[in-house]
Parts: C-alpha cells; structure tokens; sequence
C-alpha cells in the first residue's frame, strides 16, 4: 500500500473561508477590547490620567469603544455568514457529550459577544459620554441615566469576566481536540491546511 501524497489527500471538511477570517478577526479584536478594558478597570479614569495623562487616557478609552463597535458589526456579519454557509460536518464524529458541550460553547460565545458591546454602549451613552469608532461620534441610542449606566457597566465587567472565562474554556478544548484526540476539529476553522 503506497502512501497518499498531500495532494491527494482528501480536504477536510471546514468553515468557509468567510467566516474562518472572521473568527480570528474577531478573536484578535476581542483580545485586544479586553486588554484595553482590563487597563481601564485596573486603573480606572483617575489613575488613567495620572499614569498616562489625558491624550493616552483619551486614546485608552477611544480605542477600547472603537474594538468594541467593531466586534460588534463583525459579530453581526459573522451571523449573517453562519446562516449563509451553514456549519461543516465533523471529520470524526464527536461524541454526544462533546456535541452538545461544543454547540453551548459558540452559541454563549454569540450571546456574550452581542451583548458585551451593546452594553458597553448603551452604559457609555447613558453616562453622557460619547460613543466612539475611532475618531467618529456615534449616536448614542439612549439618553442620560447615570444609575441605569452604573448598572450597565456593571454588567458589561461582568460579561467580561463570563467571557475571558469562556475563551479558556474554548483554547482548552481547541488544545485537546489538536493534541489528545488529534481528530481534526481545529482544521474546520484554521486559516491554513
């Protein structure tokens, strides 16, 4: 029996290539809104302001609001492309177990990466401060509330912390599916062969 070249290898079944560029666009986005928004919760405005004065303070806030409108319309087009491409089967089978466990896992990572910037937003505007995308003023939806935006941003650090958690559990799984099962559910959303 004479081995198969990787030419003729038949292609694993994966994503479209659509919606693989948006998976890691968005992970990358929300990295980096979460870094951005850990340096703010760690620091908060004061210590922004002392420690990188108002232009760095201003840049910090600007470009955790402008990640966070992107992930949001990126989200929304990642939706779209969900729905217009459908999802691969699986190379092997996975358990029902696993199944179940894998479904949970991306429809919490929709809900939660719809919801966080949406409440980011909304806790932004009802604060009265503006809504950025980059150096464009967004329209802030609801008017000024500052205990509606103090719950707001309460529950937008709390998604944060449902989502850091969520993204362990997925790299942790993403790792055992690579390295122990070594069944090829990483190449369905890999960039590459």
């Amino acid at each position: 029996m004479s081995d198969i070249t990787a030419a003729e290898r038949p292609a694993l079944p994966r994503y479209a290539l659509v919606h693989r560029l948006l998976h890691w666009l968005i992970a990358i986005l929300v990295l980096l809104a979460l870094a951005f928004g850990g340096t703010i919760g760690f620091f908060g405005f004061s210590g922004l302001r002392e420690t990188f004065g108002a232009a760095g303070t201003d840049f910090i806030y600007t470009t955790h609001k402008t990640l966070g409108v992107l992930v949001l319309g990126f989200m929304a087009l990642r939706l779209v492309t969900r729905f217009a491409f459908g999802k691969p089967e699986y190379a092997t089978p996975l358990p029902a177990s696993q199944r179940v466990a894998s479904q949970f896992v991306h429809v919490l990572f929709y809900v939660l990466l719809l919801a966080m910037p949406v409440l980011g937003w909304l806790a932004t505007a009802s604060g009265g401060f503006p809504v950025h995308l980059f150096h464009i003023e967004l329209p802030g939806l609801i008017g000024r509330n500052d205990e509606l935006s103090k719950t707001l941003f309460l529950w937008h650090q709390y998604v944060g912390y449902a989502l850091i958690a969520l993204i362990v559990l997925h790299v942790a799984g993403a790792l055992y599916h690579w390295r122990v099962r070594r069944d090829e559910v990483m190449q369905r959303m890999s960039l590459f062969r």
